[in-house]
């Protein structure tokens, strides 16, 4: 085997409350994950050399800050591997839009790789190494909707309904850093349990602040509360609604505003990542 494509999938937060501050700076979050069936994907062939090159539909992420090149360093220094790898990512979720599309690269990078390299390191071991290039990694690396608590890395599985989604992304960029630094971010809502995660008010803290900074979002949503019920995911820019079937949400989609770009997906339980790997056996 010397080439391995592999789905890096979005997520939803279809709740995030902010339950406090820390001493370090990080805040405690309560969230419910939900993964999507569509997003990113990335082609790995092993190389005869140990370099690792990056190549991206999107030639402006060929950075070595992108998250799949600092995690394919990251795995091949721990492990002391001196194989190398082309990867090619082919960019489709929008950048700084809440989705996890980085960190689902991320992910992805370490499994593909893990794999590819015969390197055999367990989900725990690239949980934990993934958590060092963000808090959302883990998610990706264990590839389940989940629950999750503290900074987003601990995780409980949880199975939902399998529903489909519109996404919708306004035409901003949202920096995450200025919504959890900013004073007057919603930091005090109650905990909950993880049993009553399904029963809860559910709400997204960061929003108020996002739609008030940014009037693009507000307005975003304004637009898509006309077909179903929304709310925006992490920090923003992207919104979502839920609806009963593919053709309901393709008409909402049909009159996406000019601002904006969408799409639509099903919620999963599993990323479809663990498929694609089952498949290279």
């Amino acid at each position: 085997m010397t080439t391995i494509t592999l789905p890096a999938v979005a997520k939803l937060n279809l709740f995030l409350h902010i339950t406090g501050r820390r001493t370090d700076g990080y805040h405690n979050l309560q969230t419910l994950f939900q993964l999507l069936d569509s997003g990113d994907e990335l082609t790995f062939t092993l190389r005869d050399d140990s370099d690792i090159v990056l190549s991206c539909n999107d030639a402006a992420l060929v950075n070595e800050q992108n998250l799949v090149l600092r995690a394919a360093h990251m795995l091949q220094q721990y492990s002391s591997c001196t194989k190398g790898c082309d990867i090619y990512l082919d960019k489709q979720l929008p950048m700084g839009g809440g989705l996890g599309g980085g960190s689902s690269d991320a992910a992805t990078t370490l499994l593909g790789l893990n794999k590819l390299w015969q390197l055999g390191f367990s989900n725990d071991e690239l949980a934990a190494l993934g958590l060092k290039l963000g808090a959302d990694v883990p998610l990706f690396v264990r590839g389940r909707t989940s629950f999750a608590e503290g900074v987003g890395e601990k995780l409980q599985p949880i199975d939902l309904p399998e529903r489909i989604y519109l996404v919708v992304t306004p035409d901003c960029h949202i920096s995450t850093a200025e919504i959890f630094q900013h004073p007057d971010l919603i930091r005090d809502t109650p905990c909950i349990s993880a049993e009553q995660v399904l029963t809860a008010h559910w709400q997204n803290d960061c929003q108020p602040l996002v739609e008030r900074l940014y009037p693009i979002v507000a307005i975003t949503l304004q637009w898509l509360v006309e077909y179903a019920p929304c709310q925006m995911t992490g920090t923003g820019a992207s919104v979502f609604a839920a609806f009963p079937d593919q053709t309901s949400a393709q008409h909402a989609l049909a009159h996406l505003p000019p601002s904006c770009r969408g799409f639509i997906a099903k919620g999963v339980n599993q990323s479809p990542v663990w498929a694609a790997l089952a498949d290279t056996e």
